[in-house]
């Protein structure tokens, strides 16, 4: 029996604004596409904390059983800011600033995305798509919708109409704005457009002379906009309706509005059956901006090299300081708060890393079924990180008492306990432990730190304290701290 049989998981959906529990349109099978990164620049942390959020997801899902389909687009087409409608391409103008092809700028912070992600230990999903690879499958979406009657063509460019789609269908379903509203919020606006209302976005931009990145179509050279290839590629990978879409709360409008109506207008169905929306990070009490230096970017807080932190922290240090708070919450960055997840981080993994030690006894003092079973209702409650890591530290109490003798565990829980653990921790959190070399093997350090601990016995029972005293301070200061009890000296990292 697989592990999703046993399981009741409920996942918030934020088309109806209710958990709902999870039933996959394809038995034991799961579709999941979520917004990737623009890549015109470095991968910021609030883009990690989104990405970090749904790898959380595709790891639960995978863990409980299910066969993940994990779908995540790469917009390298250079759509235009203010919504894909106007302004300077982000691509072009970071081409023209670093003098480099619109390409060289997509390599270059492709490989950045995917070297942060894999610092914090993400899985890399099943397929991941560009915007660019798939502009023949955007025009034939295009070509459908204005079929149907929901877009219209205007001097090489086509916009969808969305009063006429709105007369069949209802456009601001997921984000709740009124059509309405939002007619009288922008009707001064229409003369400066070719748009017959302003309402109504781009599926195709005719391409101005100095624009690069163009295509041909039976409009116009130009370029797809920014709302269709997620359309394109999630349907092409996915079906026309697929069971999980992702992506920041940044993007539920207008991006995913738009997308739900291009694929109604095509396809004559909703395409998603759950919306998932992660929230956004603040840093020091204020959102993150560039513009405004209240910025820090990943490779900044894993070197120390910034004006905000007062020290370096490990990616799996910053992953678990996010996974403590909810993904649907506003997560606020500081310094007190990431040194307080790191001592919380090395408490956990001191307990982790103790398990070995344990000797099993005749019963047990802790229900480590019922124990194991509050991790798994913690993950089946919209996947509530924070609440299993709870459950996780309540484990490490558990596992100090069976250190000190004060409580016992069987053989039986033991190894369920040691399980775990191990899955929570690394399969489903996706943490790694520091004490770990670079090429996951912890034994170079334990067995330096082994012989500076036999180094330090010796010169204790040769009465030279000094030099005792000076291998446990110079250790204290590299973050390692040894601790000498009855049953000899052992080693934390804080």
């Amino acid at each position: 029996m697989k592990l999703f049989e046993q399981q009741e998981l409920h996942i918030y959906n934020s088309l109806t604004k209710n958990k709902e529990m999870f039933q996959p349109i394809n038995d034991g099978a799961v579709g999941m596409y979520v917004c990737g990164p623009t890549v015109y620049s470095n991968v910021h942390m609030g883009n990690c904390r989104t990405f970090l959020s749904f790898d959380l997801v595709f790891r639960y899902l995978k863990h409980l059983g299910y066969k993940v389909r994990y779908v995540r687009n790469i917009t390298d087409a250079g759509h235009l800011e203010n919504d894909g409608e106007s302004g300077d391409d982000p691509i072009l103008k970071k081409a023209r600033i670093e003098q480099l092809e619109p390409m060289e700028v997509v390599q270059k912070y492709s490989v950045d995305f995917h070297n942060v992600m894999a610092q914090f230990n993400a899985l890399p999903p099943s397929i991941e798509p560009t915007a660019t690879g798939h502009i023949i499958e955007q025009i034939q979406i295009i070509e459908k919708i204005i079929s149907e009657g929901y877009a219209y063509e205007k001097n090489g460019s086509v916009y969808f109409d969305v009063i006429k789609f709105n007369e069949d269908h209802e456009y601001g379903k997921l984000s709740g704005r009124q059509l309405e509203d939002m007619i009288t919020n922008t009707r001064e606006l229409a003369a400066q457009s070719e748009k017959n209302n302003p309402q109504d976005f781009a599926l195709w931009k005719k391409a101005e002379s100095q624009h690069i990145m163009r295509w041909p179509s039976p409009w116009s050279d130009g370029f797809p906009g920014w709302h269709l290839e997620c359309t394109a590629m999630s349907t092409k990978y996915l079906g026309n309706k697929f069971d999980i879409h992702g992506g920041g709360m940044d993007l539920k409008f207008p991006h995913h509005e738009c997308e739900i109506a291009q694929a109604e207008a095509c396809n004559h169905e909703s395409p998603v059956n759950v919306w998932m929306h992660a929230n956004m990070l603040t840093l020091n009490g204020k959102k993150m901006a560039k513009s405004t230096g209240n910025n820090i970017l990943p490779n900044e807080l894993f070197s120390g090299e910034n004006d905000v932190l007062s020290k370096a922290f490990a990616p799996t240090v910053a992953k678990f300081f996010m996974f403590q708070a909810h993904y649907r919450s506003i997560l606020d960055f500081s310094n007190d708060a990431l040194e307080a997840s790191e001592k919380g981080y090395n408490r956990l993994m001191d307990a982790y890393r103790s398990l070995d030690a344990i000797t099993a006894g005749d019963s047990s003092t802790h229900d480590i079924s019922a124990w194991k079973q509050a991790c798994y209702d913690a993950m089946n409650d919209d996947f509530n990180s924070p609440i299993l890591i709870a459950q996780l530290f309540e484990a490490a109490k558990y596992i100090n008492a069976y250190k000190e003798g004060s409580a016992s565990i069987t053989k039986e829980d033991l190894e369920t306990l040691k399980q775990s653990m191990h899955d929570f921790i690394f399969d489903v959190l996706g943490l790694l432990d520091t004490a770990e070399g670079a090429n996951g093997d912890g034994n170079q350090l334990s067995a330096a730190v082994e012989l500076l601990i036999e180094l330090r016995n010796q010169a204790r029972a040769n009465k030279d304290f000094a030099t005792s005293d000076q291998i446990r301070d110079e250790l204290l200061q590299h973050g390692i701290q040894l601790k000498d009890g009855k049953d000899g000296t052992t080693y934390s990292l804080n």
